[in-house]
């Protein structure tokens, strides 16, 4: 069996003191001891984050969902180039949604009033009978 470095963090009893024992291990991933250890998870981590630029921003989504932990402990003892990987793919799949909902909307919402008669080009429900697809039917 593979030994794996994983920390242990101290929570405070309800007095307020540390009792110095350990109360919580904290994991890298969602998957908890099953998952990676800290080094294999900075590795993960870029390679999801920058695949993510290769138009699959799916993947940021994907490490913000496995690296849940270090994302939602900003004062978390993981490592900071793993926290730095996690974060800017939270960040690159929330702007990428922000886009793609606004893109969506303004489609949906806008249509030919807004776009006037350049809309009859963007659409794609009418390429068939554009290129004359239609008459075999």
């Amino acid at each position: 069996m593979e030994s794996q470095d994983h920390s242990v963090s101290s929570a405070t009893t309800a007095g307020g003191s540390s009792g110095g024992s350990p109360l919580r291990v904290d994991w890298p991933t969602v998957d908890g001891p099953l998952g990676l250890s800290e080094q294999d998870s900075i590795g993960y981590a870029r390679r999801f984050f920058k695949f993510g630029f290769l138009l699959l921003p799916w993947l940021w989504a994907v490490n913000c969902f496995y690296f849940w932990p270090v994302l939602r402990r900003p004062t978390s003892h993981f490592n900071p180039d793993l926290r730095r990987y996690v974060v800017g793919s939270a960040i690159g799949f929330t702007v990428f949604t922000a886009i793609l909902c606004s893109w969506a909307i303004t489609f949906a919402v806008g249509g030919e009033q807004l776009f006037g008669n350049v809309w009859n080009e963007l659409v794609m429900y009418n390429v068939a009978e554009k290129y004359g697809l239609t008459g075999w039917m």
